[in-house]
């Protein structure tokens, strides 16, 4: 089995002595463990993700793992296979290789909708408590994509944090201007702003991480995430490229999803940059990041609004007046569509796979007749 590279750092990862408790072991999972009658197997946790070759972290080691057939050809989707921040069990089948027989349940998924591909989702992680969205202040910064980054952690079930990075690029006006824009229009959410130059704002984030909380670092590429990492762990786990003077973004230098584990006992996932952030079909994410526009559609006139020329629209009403944000209702209603879109892009999939399962069928059932 080929070896997956790790950007050298595996033995930096593995030094550091872990319970499965600290890496976020519970007992719920415990008790699934015994249920399902996998105690012969060791417990593991998905640390990196390459393809269908994985690394594997327990209580004492780290292994190259891959999937037993069974469980790779009876995946009837992307669920039904591994991701970092997963709990598997595995077995040891060689020096630093194991096989990965079962996936435990997941309490959390962050994903998006796969870039190019209709009617499919992408996992970018499991098993998440709280997603870190760094977004930087310079050319970077857009509260439409803050939204949408919210509503992702929001469909999942994930705490947002939000960071603002590269604030030495700006001065401190600009940057309490940016943070009210937030805070007018994304409620209940905490925002802290860094510097990975200057340090400030490091200690800050140092401090919220949770010893056996699991964090995933979101944003677009070239802000900062990696660096931010680094910073925490106090070592250069993962490259980072140098800043571009002319566009003030860092290069784009992460490849895949992985998980570290910081010496206090938090877990950090890094991801490579995202472009786009596509809307799947869960509803509940937009409803809780757009909560109040949501809960003024039950005030309208009709029941069929469209929210768009109706008179007696409670939502127009309060757009007009300055209640609800403008451009925060533009940005909910374009999500809208999106979730829509997709929701209707699977159900189509769905019944062109039914339909294409009754058409082999018959064959099948054709070729037995002709042949008595």
């Amino acid at each position: 089995m080929a070896k997956v590279r790790r950007n050298g750092n595996e033995t930096k990862n593995s030094k550091i002595k872990m319970t499965l408790q600290d890496l976020g072991y519970n007992t719920t999972l415990e008790k699934y463990r015994k249920e399902q009658n996998i105690n012969s197997f060791d417990v593991g946790h998905v640390i990196l993700e390459h393809k269908d070759r994985y690394v594997v972290k327990t209580d004492a080691r780290e292994f190259d793992a891959e999937l037993i057939g069974n469980l790779r050809f009876t995946a009837e989707s992307r669920y039904d296979l591994p991701a970092v921040g997963d709990w598997v069990a595995i077995s040891e089948y060689d020096e630093n290789k194991a096989l990965i027989h079962s996936i435990y349940p997941r309490h959390s998924t962050i994903e998006r909708q796969a870039v190019g591909k209709s009617a499919q989702t992408q996992i970018i992680a499991t098993n998440i408590d709280y997603g870190l969205i760094v977004q930087s202040v310079n050319r970077d910064f857009n509260i439409n994509r803050l939204e949408r980054y919210l509503t992702i952690c929001n469909t999942s079930n994930v705490e947002p944090i939000i960071v603002l990075s590269k604030i030495d690029l700006i001065d401190k006006l600009t940057l309490d201007k940016f943070i009210n824009e937030i805070k007018g229009r994304i409620k209940d959410v905490s925002v802290y702003a860094i510097s990975n130059q200057s340090h400030i704002g490091i200690d800050k984030i140092r401090a919220i991480i949770q010893k056996g909380k699991t964090y995933c670092l979101l944003g677009s590429s070239g802000v900062g995430k990696s660096t931010l990492l680094n910073q925490l762990t106090g070592k250069e786990l993962m490259n980072t490229g140098a800043i571009n003077e002319r566009i003030e973004r860092g290069k784009h230098i992460t490849t895949h999803r992985e998980l570290i584990v910081l010496e206090n006992g938090g877990i950090l996932i890094d991801n490579p940059g995202m472009r786009e952030i596509g809307i799947t079909s869960t509803l509940s994410g937009l409803e809780v990041t757009f909560d109040e526009i949501v809960g003024l559609s039950q005030s309208c006139k009709f029941n069929n609004c469209t929210h768009t020329i109706e008179e007696g629209c409670a939502i127009q009403d309060a757009v007009e007046s300055g209640i609800i944000d403008a451009d925060s209702y533009v940005n909910f209603q374009k999500m809208e569509k999106e979730r829509a879109f997709f929701e209707s892009s699977v159900e189509e999939k769905k019944k062109k796979d039914k339909n294409l399962g009754k058409m082999i069928k018959n064959i099948q059932k054709q070729r037995r007749g002709n042949k008595y």
